[in-house]
C-alpha cells in the first residue's frame, strides 16, 4: 500500500513538471480582440470638428452667411498652438472658423495654407498641448485593405437631436486605387471631409476623407495621405513636427 502510494505522488510530481515546461515552452498568446477599436480610440484625440460661417449658394440668400462644418486631423502641435490638416473645400472662403478638440474644447483658427487644385488645406489654431496623429503612406494601399473613416456626420442634426457632439467612426475597405484618389466602399457623409481614413489594424493615417460624386453619395473617396504630406512639405510657414 506504502509503495503504490510512494508510485502514485511520483506519478503526480512527473506529470506536474511535465505541464510546467509545457507552459515556459509554449509561445506567448496573440493579443486577443478586433484591434479596430483600440486604434480608433488612440487616434481620436487628433480629429476636430470644424465650424464656421460660409457664403449662401442660396440664391434666395445672396450676400448671406450660413453655417458650416466638416472634420480635420491634427499634424503638429507645440507652444505656438497646433496646425490641423483638412481638405480645402471645406473651409473654402469660410469665415469666423472654430474648431473643437475633444469635442468640447472650442477654439479660434485661420488658414495659413490651402491648394484648390489638390483640395488640401492647413489650418492652425493658439491652442496647446494637442495630440498629432501617426501619418502612414499609402503607397501600399490595395484593394481590399481594411479601413476606418472617423468624422463629424452632419453634427448639427446630431445637436438638434440632443445626441450632443461626439466623433463617429465607420469601417469599410478599399475599393479600388485610383489616380490621386482612393475609393473607398462607404460613403463620405457631410461633415466627415476632412477626416482621417486610417489602417484598420495599425491607425496609421492614410487618406483624407472626402466626397466626389454628388449624384452618388455611397461612394466615397480619400485623398492619398502622400499627397497630403508633399502639401504640408510645401506650404509656406508651416512649423511641422510630423510623426
Amino acid at each position: 500500500m506504502v509503495r503504490e502510494r510512494t508510485v502514485g505522488l511520483m506519478r503526480c510530481v512527473a506529470l506536474a513538471g511535465c505541464a510546467v515546461l509545457a507552459a515556459c515552452s509554449s509561445k506567448p498568446s496573440a493579443p486577443e480582440g478586433d484591434p479596430f477599436p483600440r486604434v480608433f480610440r488612440a487616434l481620436r484625440p487628433s480629429v476636430v470638428l470644424f465650424t464656421m460661417l460660409v457664403p449662401s449658394d442660396d440664391p434666395k440668400k445672396k450676400g448671406k452667411w450660413d453655417e458650416a462644418y466638416g472634420s480635420g486631423l491634427i499634424v503638429a502641435s507645440g507652444p505656438w498652438g497646433a496646425q490641423i490638416l483638412t481638405v480645402e473645400h471645406v473651409i473654402h472662403d469660410a469665415r469666423d472658423l472654430k474648431v473643437t478638440i475633444g469635442d468640447r474644447r472650442v477654439a479660434k483658427a485661420r488658414t495659413v495654407a490651402r491648394d484648390e487644385k489638390s483640395d488640401l488645406a492647413l489650418v492652425q489654431t493658439d491652442a496647446k498641448g494637442l495630440a498629432p496623429a501617426s501619418l502612414g503612406t499609402s503607397l501600399h494601399v490595395e484593394p481590399g485593405d481594411a479601413v476606418g473613416v472617423a468624422g463629424y456626420p452632419i453634427p448639427d442634426a446630431f445637436a438638434d437631436e440632443g445626441l450632443g457632439t461626439a466623433t463617429s467612426v465607420y469601417a469599410g475597405r478599399v475599393s479600388s486605387v485610383r489616380k490621386d484618389a482612393l475609393e473607398l466602399d462607404l460613403p463620405v457623409i457631410p461633415g466627415e471631409s476632412g477626416g482621417p481614413v486610417f489602417d484598420a489594424a495599425t491607425g496609421e493615417v492614410i487618406g483624407l476623407a472626402e466626397s466626389r460624386f454628388e449624384e452618388e453619395k455611397a461612394i466615397g473617396f480619400a485623398i492619398p495621405i502622400d499627397d497630403a504630406k508633399r502639401f504640408i512639405a510645401h506650404a509656406k510657414g508651416a512649423r511641422l513636427a510630423i510623426r
